[in-house]
């Protein structure tokens, strides 16, 4: 063998080596639904955090809490209209040390200040007056946001003498009441009301008793009610936004009443402390990725049991606290772990999922000093534009590295997917079959289109999954001359060929002529 020949069998080898194809085949079950979601499941969070918000020796909220954010920016209110509408959560950790200045009765009504004792998180009380409230609801009627908002649930309360980090006592309602009235006298629209932050269970600086945490519930909803008569325009009620624990959301839950809790809303940051130098393997790790669904069973689980009429909420989940994975959250990579996560709680019945944050912090969808959106932006608009509520059955045998996820299409009949391809050296080749028999008899068909394929590919820049800047379909998604944000346009595909999946990216595919019983 010459020399010619030599180099051209190793590189022959080198390009089978990263580029080699899986043939998959892709079993996805039309009958009937297996969950379903709310219209509008992608939401994002404001939070409180002020501009000394500081974690390992960084400091990456800068001017985006709710006390500074500039509402006026043209990025934030294009980014934020794009989704039509987005679903905005205000609140965070530093809401349950939030007063509403409504009477103007409050003397010196300041944002937070840093405090090295005697406060929760290292920060004072904040005071929001109504000037501020009115500028943020302009912004959200501006932009057609539904909000939800987090409502102070500490005040009236005082530390038990006997239990650290306990707060005993009824939770103090009247401050609530003159929010409630001051936003329906301006007509602002309120969606939900979430009644305090990472109180429950262990909670993270302070906790509240599952049965007390319970009256307060029924006292907020009795609220609710009253302010808002009409049942067709009557904020949900929601609660209690912390992290699971079993025998603490079993007994709140049994204890809080029929038809108290609308939502039940709960966190998730399982990827560890935001400078674990470990986020960037376990976002890529299908295993590490798998093992918190059994939180997103175990909540579904409890409602089914306790309070049937409400729905499971992911109200905050931000992958990695303090503020975000240092090198990772801002990055192509993040969106493996996002991604995966909208997927597996819309599996598991969850009618919304909350993303921290809209802006500020590493693991923003908007950049915290350009307002530029972060690889997670496009991918979770993708979602809301192409992805409908009704979840499907969809199983495969190949390599746990693709993720694969379906629900009925979005506003127009058909079925779209969302395939994440963790594997760094693997792309693969999918044929889908279509199995419409309910008791599992019959053979599954595989499934030929005839219309066009609508696919959305999304790769990093450079084949890096740090970068920051994503591609669709091979090109840059960037900000127009005019700040715009880029047009989304699908890929239009033979739908008789395979639907193929390049290493380390993510796609959304729809197909226009895949009908099932279940899109009805």
């Amino acid at each position: 063998m010459n020399f010619k020949s030599i180099t051209f069998f190793v590189v022959f080898l080198s390009c089978l080596l990263v580029s080699k194809a899986e043939k998959v085949e892709v079993v996805v079950e039309g009958a009937t639904s297996i969950a379903q979601t709310d219209e509008d499941f992608i939401c994002v969070t404001l939070d409180w955090w002020p501009t000394n918000k500081c974690d390992y020796d960084q400091c990456p909220w800068g001017q985006a809490g709710l006390f500074n954010l500039d509402l006026k920016n043209k990025i934030l209110e294009k980014a934020v209209k794009a989704f039509h509408p987005l679903r905005i959560r205000v609140g965070g950790s530093l809401q349950d040390q939030v007063v509403y200045n409504v009477r103007n009765n409050i003397e010196n009504c300041q944002p937070f200040q840093k405090q090295d004792k005697g406060f929760l998180f290292g920060f004072s009380i904040g005071c929001l007056d109504m000037k501020r409230w009115d500028e943020l609801n302009e912004f959200f009627n501006q932009t057609r946001a539904k909000v939800t908002f987090g409502l102070n649930a500490l005040i009236g309360r005082k530390e038990s003498e006997t239990e650290k980090t306990l707060w005993v006592g009824d939770w103090y309602s009247h401050n609530a009441r003159d929010l409630m009235s001051y936003t329906i006298s301006k007509g602002y629209k309120i969606d939900s009301y979430e009644l305090g932050n990472e109180l429950c269970g262990v909670g993270v600086s302070a906790r509240i008793e599952a049965k007390q945490y319970a009256k307060d519930m029924a006292t907020l909803k009795n609220l609710v009610k009253e302010m808002y008569p009409n049942p067709k325009t009557q904020p949900k009620v929601l609660g209690p936004g912390g992290f699971y624990d079993k025998k603490w959301f079993d007994t709140f839950l049994d204890a809080s009443g029929h038809d108290v809790i609308d939502g039940v809303t709960h966190h998730i940051y399982n990827l560890g402390p935001g400078n674990n130098p470990d986020v960037v393997r376990r976002v890529q790790d299908p295993f590490f990725l798998t093992q918190i669904a059994q939180t997103f069973k175990d909540v579904s689980n409890a409602i089914v049991k306790f309070a049937p009429w409400s729905g499971a909420w992911v109200s905050e989940s931000g992958g990695a606290y303090n503020s975000g994975g240092q090198l990772v959250s801002y990055t192509f990579a993040f969106g493996f772990w996002y991604l995966d996560q909208l997927g597996m709680t819309s599996v598991y019945n969850h009618k919304v999922y909350c993303r921290q944050a809209l802006i500020g912090g590493n693991y923003a969808l908007l950049n915290t000093t350009t307002f530029v959106p972060n690889p997670d932006y496009y991918g979770a608009l993708l979602w809301h534009r192409v992805m409908g509520s009704k979840v499907l059955s969809v199983t495969h045998k190949g390599s746990p590295y693709l993720r694969v996820y379906s629900h009925c299409a979005k506003k127009e009949p058909g079925v779209s997917f969302v395939f994440i391809n963790l594997s760094k050296n693997t792309s693969f080749e999918i044929d889908l079959f279509h199995d419409l028999n309910l008791n599992g008899g019959s053979p599954n068909f595989e499934f030929k289109g005839h219309k066009k394929r609508e696919e959305y590919h999304l790769t990093p820049k450079d084949g890096n999954i740090l970068s920051s800047i994503v591609l669709l379909n091979g090109t840059p998604l960037e900000l127009s001359d005019s700040l715009e944000i880029p047009e989304l346009k699908p890929k239009l595909v033979d739908g008789l060929k395979p639907i193929s999946i390049a290493a380390h990216s993510i796609a959304f595919v729809t197909i226009r002529d895949f009908n099932a019983p279940a899109f009805s």
